[in-house]
């Protein structure tokens, strides 16, 4: 039997960075909102662990242990005993390293994917998600949340301005190092999260600084009809707008120039 699992494309509407914690992360505010497209994961039963990738970022990605799948289900073993194994199939759809969480939707889809093929509590997902990445928890969940620490800490949201929200989804494509945006933060406390609406990305210009493409993604975005809001999503490079209505969305979304990548969808 084939099981599969959908892995929604992150975004952050809000990203504060705060400072550095005593295990050297960043101490940080955000507040997370999940799509309703992205990545798809399918497992079946098999004697041992392994991964196969297809689709339009497929030839981006290793499918060896060094992929977040294949260590959440390696680590989900260990943290179970058990001796299951499975054939992982990943629909990679989103581009990688882009600031959605694709690794992390990814890794979170294979905890939820392999509870159920395993028949094991829940529980464990729980307790490994934290392993494998700061977002990893949140993406475990698939669910808007405000989250601080590094981002692991969660507490979950109930907000009418998030759920249904027609959203446009912009990368450029260029890429971009998570590590050399952070390092190009300055460092500036620039104060705490209340509303996301009135909040910022502290790691917008950082990324900018590097891929000035970003800069442009956002300012295409910004001169769309019934764009209400636009913003940078995680480290970059992917940027993202809100729409009151469906129809202006589509409209932005047909105007997309060819060589940025796009996923027009809507917020859970």
């Amino acid at each position: 039997m084939i099981f599969s699992e959908p892995a929604p494309a992150k975004l952050n509407l809000a990203l504060h960075l705060r400072g550095k914690l005593p295990d050297g992360r960043h101490r940080l505010e955000t507040v997370f909102a999940f799509c309703t497209d992205g990545d798809l994961l399918g497992a079946e039963e098999a004697e041992g662990l392994s991964l196969s990738a297809s689709g339009p970022f497929a030839a981006e990605l290793s499918t060896g242990e060094g992929n977040l799948v294949l260590r959440a289900a390696i680590l989900l073993r260990e943290a179970t005993r058990t001796d299951q194994g499975a054939l992982l199939t990943l629909q990679k759809n989103l581009p990688v390293a882009s600031g959605i969480g694709g690794g992390s939707a990814d890794a979170a889809a294979a905890l939820r994917l392999l509870t159920r093929l395993w028949k094991i509590d829940p529980a464990h997902a729980s307790e490994v998600a934290p392993i494998l990445g700061s977002d990893v928890p949140a993406c475990l969940l698939s669910m808007s949340a405000r989250g601080v620490g590094a981002g692991d800490e969660l507490e979950l949201l109930n907000d009418p301005r998030i759920s249904g929200t027609s959203v446009l989804l912009i990368n450029p494509l260029v890429p971009l190092s998570t590590g050399e945006v952070f390092g190009r933060w300055d460092g500036e406390d620039r104060g705490p999260l209340s509303d996301w609406r009135d909040g910022r990305n502290d790691l917008e210009a950082p990324a900018v600084s590097l891929v000035p493409e970003i800069g442009e993604v956002l300012n295409w975005l910004l001169a769309q009809r019934g764009a209400a809001f636009v913003r940078m999503s995680g480290s970059g490079a992917t940027c993202f707008a809100l729409f009151d209505h469906e129809s202006a969305r589509d409209e932005a979304a047909s105007a997309v120039p060819e060589r940025w990548w796009h996923l027009a969808t809507y917020l859970r």
